[in-house]
């Protein structure tokens, strides 16, 4: 796959989850959000008015640090086509 044809799909998987209006699960919510600044290379620290929701959020990122940023593009479209195909 080229680096073109998975921008695209990356980008359209971001736009079928942001468009998707029924509450995810919240392990899911975290995987997706690594997934997505580790492909985004948004390296800016995770922000949240509640501190045990930042906790899981700095966990999720230290889990995918090791991913390179196209590898976190596809691990985030396998998510998103895994969810909506199967519910889980």
């Amino acid at each position: 796959m080229t680096s073109d044809s998975l921008d695209i799909e990356f980008n359209e998987a971001v736009e079928r989850i942001n468009s998707y209006t029924e509450p995810f699960p919240a392990d899911l919510l975290l995987r997706l959000y690594a997934y997505y600044k580790k492909a985004t290379n948004n390296y800016s620290s995770p922000k949240g008015k509640k501190p045990m929701i930042t906790a899981f959020k700095t966990n999720a990122l230290f889990q995918v640090k090791n991913v390179t940023p196209d590898e976190a593009k596809r691990i985030y479209i396998d998510l998103v086509n895994h969810y909506f195909l199967y519910g889980k």
